[in-house]
């Protein structure tokens, strides 16, 4: 790196679901700032196994997890962020703004962020073209199946199950969750140089939380230039991995950083253990491909997961039938339900309601024992690779692997990398995971990891 850029980190994050930080840290490292996620706040002893990199993330799971919960565990994440002292600490959302008040709200994230990252006023970036994301006159658009939609007409955000969008302006969507004015800078002032001086005149009505319109690269660079230009001593701010999109495009235009080479390759691998928990149309159509390409189906009864021991049976059938599948020449995928429209979604719903289950108690048992299932068949079979589809599921699937950190390896779909994992059993050494939330990824998403990412 060459110019005026300060030493040391220059981005931190927390991310409020695991495939969403991962996607900062592969953005970052990809545009040519390298980068570090870790599961869990670091110690000093793993932050220092990465000394020199420029951009370090923490992974959460505080998109399914109500106020309280967040009350109790995000302090200790953002004051290990402002001990990094990156000139911009973030706290990382789903580019679809998953979030309402009573649950993975962002609103209560920022004031518990806020006494520890600080800064005089909070950049808000939710848009990105790389992963079909627009945002234009505050309104937030989404890509889905070939069109573009707002995001209350979206086919599968207006239908999510937890967070089901039902305003498109993102600051009427925020509004509810935090008692903090938020602002605009919109297209017309933005593309007319005069994004500073909208961005003073918002903070000057009282504007804690600044909202930032982009519908192509020249908006990211031009988003990215005011927010560098206006840090401060030092910046809060929330976003998808547009912020970093808007950061790296500024840096690349001021000469700050040069062009990253092209990522190649991790080559090919003969296996591959696939868990999926999501019940995201794209994802389902992502299976049906696989199956197509000789993937093995094993589903998994999500019903189970109403009773302790009865998903404990579900797990063990289901990691039994994946290592049948891997002595039989097949890439076992093991998953909950094909879409939204799966029978498998409402008879979860009726096992619930007739359990009386806390709903995200067994949200976390699906997630964890899907983890579990994908460590056994990794450690068992001697895999070197696999995937973990849902954000959600991510989360919690991950954090029983039994690694510390991810840096990236190979691009596949942007938001979808594949990873290099870092932990400390040896057992681990060479292991590759992907983590894709279930908007992500084309239809041979799976093939594709399999085949090692690249270009």
């Amino acid at each position: 790196m060459t110019g005026s850029l300060p030493e040391g980190p220059l981005v931190s994050w927390y991310g409020d679901d695991f495939t969403g930080a991962a996607a900062v840290m592969e953005v970052l490292t990809f545009g040519g700032v390298p980068s570090v996620l870790f599961l869990d706040v670091p110690t000093p002893q793993r932050l220092a196994a990465f000394a020199g990199y420029r951009g370090i993330g923490i992974a959460g799971v505080a998109r399914s997890k109500d106020p309280a919960w967040m009350e109790r565990h995000l302090p200790r994440a953002f004051a290990a962020l402002a001990g990094l002292g990156a000139p911009v600490a973030q706290y990382k959302i789903c580019s679809t703004l998953d979030s309402a008040p009573e649950v993975g709200s962002i609103g209560k994230a920022v004031d518990l962020a806020v006494p520890w990252l600080g800064g005089a006023w909070h950049p808000f970036v939710v848009a990105a073209p790389a992963i079909g994301r627009w945002q234009c006159f505050g309104n937030l658009f989404a890509a889905f199946g070939g069109a573009v939609h707002r995001l209350d007409r979206h086919p599968t955000m207006s239908r999510h199950p937890v967070t089901p969008m039902r305003e498109a302006d993102i600051r009427r969507h925020l509004a509810p969750q935090t008692g903090r004015a938020i602002g605009l800078v919109d297209l017309t002032d933005l593309r007319a140089g005069k994004g500073e001086a909208a961005l003073r005149r918002e903070i000057a009505w009282g504007a804690g939380i600044v909202a930032f319109d982009v519908m192509d690269e020249a908006d990211l660079a031009a988003v990215g230039g005011v927010i560098w230009r206006n840090r401060g001593e030092r910046l809060f701010a929330i976003g998808s991995q547009g912020l970093e999109y808007a950061l790296l495009a500024h840096w690349r235009q001021a000469g700050l950083i040069a062009p990253p080479p092209p990522a190649p390759s991790a080559g090919a691998v003969e296996r591959v253990a696939v868990v999926s928990g999501s019940c995201a149309p794209q994802t389902a159509a992502q299976i049906a491909h696989a199956l197509k390409c000789g993937f093995q189906p094993i589903p998994v009864d999500a019903r189970h997961a109403v009773d302790a021991s009865a998903w404990v049976a579900e797990v063990g059938r289901a990691v039994d039938a994946a290592l049948a599948a891997i002595g039989a020449g097949r890439d076992p995928l093991l998953f909950t339900a094909r879409g939204p429209d799966d029978p498998a979604v409402a008879a979860l719903n009726q096992a619930l309601a007739a359990s009386g289950a806390d709903p995200a108690a067994v949200n976390e048992r699906i997630g964890t024992g899907l983890g579990t299932a994908l460590n056994q068949v990794l450690r068992r079979a001697r895999l070197k690779r696999g995937i973990i589809a849902g954000g959600d599921t991510s989360g919690y699937g991950a954090s029983v692997l039994g690694i510390h950190a991810l840096t990236a390896l190979a691009p596949t779909a942007p938001g979808a990398a594949l990873f290099q994992a870092h932990g400390d059993d040896p057992a681990l050494d060479g292991l590759q995971i992907a983590l894709k939330g279930g908007q992500m990824g084309a239809p041979d998403y799976f093939s594709h990891i399999k085949a090692g990412g690249g270009g």
